[in-house]
């Protein structure tokens, strides 16, 4: 969700808190010819375009990695983060903001689209590059909430009083350090207004070593309800280290819901979909939204025509208990909330 390089991390002391995780951070994977070859695959083959990469790098943690397929160029998961030529063409209708953030900007990093809720950008780093972010092209080096010690962004949500949920977003906010959460929601809990906390992340599910103790022991001191929204497409996604991270999560208290986006070629059919529920729930994480894709640039050929998400979002009900059946919604600039398809 980053398009320029971020800070190096410095190497953590081992017995540091988080040195675990920054470390499987360290050693993601960014060569797409090295991520092929571990899959025993052929870059000619599958369209591999060094000018995508180039425009929006690959990274993907080695974790990740071993949930795909060796051999099947079609695996979903490496869909989802390998760049091909098919990214570079141009389409009409797709865009570098494809849900309007731009435009509603209410301070340094601080996004007002809803009523009742400010959505903070705390920062662009993230551990895993998706080809289908609508983030893609986000200007993250001039808007990010945390500069400036979010001095500007925490006193945005303290002047508006209509505001009482706060959203961190990115990039993905848990790729920040604990101590750094820690210091934003000490700001946050001096006003008064605000009731809940809302977490967008998909670190739990690609580098499930992000929840540590020390981010467990945060997520238990926060003074609001917390819902921690993840981000899984395919069942393939979840392992047992990623069940036993969502564990760590529910016994902190935090309610999780999962929002899948609809993707051609990763999850565009009902037995997907319904695998999909199926087994978030039973890692104790609720199916939320189903997105259709955001038209932003480099993603079109992800992009799922509405007559045939309708049809499948009809077979998934048909299927699978109600309480399993996402919502199936896209994010329209300038509408008061998602639209319903």
């Amino acid at each position: 969700m980053i398009t320029a390089a971020p800070a190096p991390m410095q190497p953590p002391a081992p017995d540091r808190p988080g040195a675990r995780w920054q470390a499987a951070w360290r050693e993601a994977l960014r060569d797409p010819r090295e991520l092929l070859s571990l899959l025993g695959l052929d870059e000619a083959a599958l369209g591999l375009s060094d000018e995508a990469a180039a425009q929006f790098p690959l990274r993907v943690p080695r974790g990740f990695v071993a949930r795909m397929r060796h051999g099947d160029p079609a695996d979903p998961l490496l869909r989802q983060v390998l760049p091909l030529d098919e990214e570079m063409r141009p389409m009409p209708g797709f865009s570098l903001d494809a849900v309007g953030d731009g435009a509603a900007k209410a301070g340094h990093g601080v996004i007002r689209k809803y009523r009742g809720r400010a959505l903070l950008i705390a920062t662009g780093s993230c551990a895993i590059h998706c080809r289908y972010c609508f983030r893609r092209h986000f200007p993250y080096a001039e808007e990010t909430a945390a500069a400036a010690g979010w001095r500007e962004a925490v006193a945005a949500i303290a002047a508006d009083a209509g505001i009482d949920e706060v959203i961190l977003s990115g990039g993905d906010p848990w790729s920040l350090a604990t101590p750094k959460l820690a210091e934003l929601t000490q700001a946050l809990a001096a006003i008064p207004h605000l009731r809940r906390l809302r977490v967008h992340t998909r670190l739990p599910m690609v580098l499930p070593e992000r929840v540590d103790a020390e981010l467990v022991a945060w997520l238990r001191g926060l003074p609001w309800p917390v819902a921690v929204v993840l981000h899984a497409n395919h069942a393939a996604e979840f392992d047992a280290s990623v069940d036993a991270a969502m564990g760590r999560l529910r016994a902190a208290g935090a309610t999780l819901l999962n929002q899948a986006v609809l993707l051609r070629g990763v999850n565009d059919d009902v037995d997907a979909l319904a695998a999909l529920s199926e087994r978030s729930y039973a890692a104790g994480v609720l199916p939320y939204y189903l997105h259709q894709l955001d038209r932003v640039q480099g993603s079109a050929h992800f992009e799922v025509a509405d007559e045939r998400a309708l049809a499948l979002h009809r077979a998934l009900a048909a299927r699978i208990s109600g309480y399993l059946v996402p919502k199936l919604v896209r994010e329209v600039a300038g509408d008061p909330g998602k639209r319903p398809l």
